[in-house]
């Protein structure tokens, strides 16, 4: 009777029913080259409202890693929130694993929902997809903001030992674990204080199920090309406004990364770093890591480096220090 109950697949309808109350739909749609992508669209779009995509990381579904920011910022914007392919109902029987491919995938379903100009946050492998968008469709992105994203590795990074794990078959154990275990050692890499202990290994493997299990080798995949040749002098630099926000113990992405990708895009960037927060910081901070999104996002007048003193102390003055 116990094995009856998925208390994550529970949880999962929950949120499927408060995006639903708040104003979303699910669609499906089907390209003919073998790709379906699934979003969250708004089931009415104001036209005086401007469009944010919110993109996924690794982990729980996009419902999950968005649920808690949908009151903030649904009065403001028309949102749209995308599986990415090999994630929730996305998928294609095309070859390509980047980042590239995935932003051109995401691109073409938002223009099948008729959104041709946006503002994008992209959190951890999703900010490598948006910030792909970016480079590659700078007409169409117009603000930028990157969690936790670590553009600017490089692959000799993990031979040098930036990163705690020794090789990518290592990092894929650990972003896809298939063992109560393996979840655990997850959860102590993505949060500055887990609260993992005591935690019944019943409801790990019940969250393993649900999450981890459908097309493992696919996103090992994804994870390879991630890496795999990855140069800081073949990562474009990106013109839009982008706001940089990293949680100061990030252990899957060092914040040394997040001082590299402000350096790399420049005059344009901004890195916000959240004392007491690790991977997981949109989780661990959510009041913070909402308040610096409406900061940004909301104020469309500014860019990240204003030349007016005025303006710059104004638009970032609820900013924590880096």
């Amino acid at each position: 009777m116990a094995k009856c109950l998925s208390f994550t697949g529970s949880a999962d309808f929950l949120y499927r029913s408060f995006f639903s109350y708040s104003g979303l739909r699910s669609v499906k749609t089907e390209f003919p080259d073998g790709t379906t992508m699934h979003c969250w669209v708004p089931k009415s779009q104001k036209l005086s409202k401007p469009n944010l995509l919110l993109v996924h990381g690794f982990g729980a579904n996009a419902m999950w890693q968005y649920g808690d920011l949908l009151h903030h910022l649904m009065p403001r914007f028309n949102i749209y929130v995308p599986d990415l392919l090999f994630f929730g109902e996305s998928k294609t029987v095309r070859p390509e694993r980047t980042e590239a491919f995935q932003a051109q995938c995401v691109m073409r379903l938002m223009e099948a929902h008729g959104v041709h100009k946006m503002s994008l946050v992209g959190i951890s492998y999703g900010g490598f997809v948006g910030y792909s968008m970016a480079a590659q469709f700078p007409e169409a992105v117009e603000k930028v903001v990157l969690c936790c994203t670590g553009v600017v590795l490089e692959e000799k990074d993990l031979r040098e030992g930036l990163f705690e794990v020794a090789n990518l078959d290592e990092a894929a154990s650990i972003l896809m674990p298939q063992t109560p275990e393996k979840l655990r050692e997850l959860i102590r890499f993505a949060f500055a204080r887990p609260l993992i202990k005591g935690v019944p290994s019943y409801f790990l493997s019940d969250y393993i199920d649900v999450f981890c299990t459908d097309h493992v080798e696919q996103k090992k995949e994804l994870i390879q090309a991630l890496i795999k040749d990855r140069q800081l002098s073949k990562v474009p630099r990106i013109q839009q406004p982008t706001l940089i926000i990293w949680g100061e113990q990030d252990r899957i992405f060092p914040k040394e990364l997040g001082y590299r990708l402000e350096k790399h895009i420049g005059d344009n960037a901004k890195l916000v770093m959240i004392k007491n927060a690790g991977h997981a910081v949109n989780i661990e901070k959510p009041k913070e890591f909402a308040k610096n999104l409406k900061s940004f996002l909301i104020d469309s007048r500014l860019s990240p480096r204003s030349k007016n003193p005025s303006h710059r102390q104004r638009h970032f003055l609820i900013w924590p220090t880096p």
